[in-house]
């Protein structure tokens, strides 16, 4: 298996760019089965999970070209199947769009339940509030999610109980082609919804609202839809990590090919420590002041536009060695605090009741041997050995390649001391 080796006490310094979003990747290449021609997406992060999507796809039939390392050509027309391979997507949790994308092309579905990183339990009750409404029944068989309509999806008006990125990306999958207007509302409002839906317009469908609390979409004829080429949005939350690692660190880095508006609610925490961040037309700086005194703050995961889940992790580490007690509420995900324990073998002083983090402040953390517990938690990991003595082993880093493009070489480049070797299980037969 690999690892990370991590050595700490060196302040992140330089340019790093950003990738194309994951989670707009993964949102937008089951959208082209929607459409019988060939779609250009560039700017498409190299990331084992959109590799995993690709080759879902394959196994559906469609045609997938590289036409380089960021640019890929979907064409889908020939895709004749309603039953992607469970081999394939039970090993990440974007394949749960497949429901919604293959219901709207062929009016049914079956598939295993999705996979990826493990939060807790993931209930698909609003992903079936929105298909019912479209006229699809929605059942357990045997393990498979399994999805039909026994006749033409319609439109209907969906209202989900909560705010849920999944079932709201599911719903406007299965909603493109119904005829009539769909109309869901408590809608969640992520730049990746927001991709998705303008790729849609973008190949001749009719969605208005995304990225507010109500999404209208009208119907088109499926032969309406056409190919075309788009460009996937930056990552946000690989923006994000390394705002929170410059900051960790006390380094200065400037982070290029972003959007600013989608940073400001991680910048203005990471201003309430203390930090200096400043705004481009596209780049975002964060920099320490040498002799900062950093101040401890208290912080909630939310759904966008609120501060970012997936940042929880990054965030919590930083706040670790800030003299202080800090507080991080988790109100998305029932168990996203698993890496906990790993920090605590690097001497953080956190203790967890339910979904509220009490943090108080360090002098410093030590280097250990800890592992990846989810893709989140490895940034994580990568950003406490980097602010600690001494060399760091991170294990499980197959949770880190799964999200983030060429990670440890984009630290390394702003002076990050990380290798990553091939070692043997950690156990010996004697």
């Amino acid at each position: 298996m690999e690892k990370l080796l991590v050595t700490g006490g060196t302040p992140l310094k330089g340019e790093v760019s950003i990738s194309g979003a994951k989670n707009a990747a993964v949102a937008i290449i089951p959208a082209c089965i929607l459409i019988k021609a060939r779609c250009r997406l560039e700017n498409v992060p190299n990331i084992k999970d959109v590799k995993l999507y690709l080759k879902i796809l394959q196994n559906l039939h469609a045609d997938v070209e590289y036409v380089d390392e960021h640019t890929v050509d979907i064409d889908c027309t020939n895709v004749d199947s309603y039953e992607p391979l469970g081999d394939l997507t039970r090993k990440m949790r974007g394949s749960s769009y497949l429901m919604g994308a293959l219901l709207g092309r062929f009016g049914q579905f079956s598939v295993d339940p999705p996979g990826g990183c493990d939060f807790g339990t993931r209930p698909i009750d609003q992903h079936i509030k929105g298909f019912e409404a479209l006229g699809a029944s929605v059942k357990v068989e045997r393990g498979m999610i399994v999805g039909n309509s026994d006749a033409p999806l319609t439109g209907g008006n969906v209202y989900f109980d909560v705010v849920t990125v999944g079932a709201t990306i599911n719903s406007i999958l299965a909603a493109v082609t119904a005829p009539g207007t769909t109309t869901i509302e408590n809608a969640a409002k992520e730049p990746h919804i927001v991709d998705l839906a303008n790729f849609l317009n973008a190949m001749g469908a009719n969605i208005r609202g995304a990225g507010t609390d109500t999404i209208k979409i009208k119907g088109v004829n499926p032969d309406l839809l056409h190919g075309g080429i788009y460009t996937i949005i930056p990552d946000q939350i690989e923006a994000g990590t390394f705002m929170v690692a410059a900051a960790a660190t006390k380094g200065d880095v400037t982070i290029t090919n972003v959007i600013p508006r989608h940073l400001e609610i991680i910048g203005s925490k990471l201003q309430q420590t203390g930090v200096r961040v400043e705004y481009g037309v596209d780049s975002v700086r964060v920099s320490v002041d040498e002799g900062k005194v950093l101040k401890p703050i208290n912080f909630t995961a939310l759904p966008y536009p609120g501060f970012p889940t997936d940042m929880q992790p990054q965030l919590v580490t930083y706040l670790s060695t800030i003299k202080g007690t800090s507080t991080a509420r988790e109100a998305v995900w029932d168990n996203r605090f698993r890496y906990v324990s790993e920090l605590k073998r690097m001497g953080a002083t956190i203790r967890v009741e339910g979904q509220l983090a009490i943090i108080d402040g360090v002098d410093h953390l030590y280097s250990a041997h800890v592992k990846a517990t989810d893709l989140r938690a490895g940034a994580a990991m990568i950003i406490a050995g980097l602010m600690c003595d001494g060399v760091t082993h991170i294990s499980e880093i197959h949770h880190i390649d799964r999200g983030y493009e060429n990670f440890e070489n984009k630290f390394i480049a702003l002076g990050g001391k990380i290798e990553r070797i091939t070692v043997e299980d950690d156990y010996e037969l004697i």
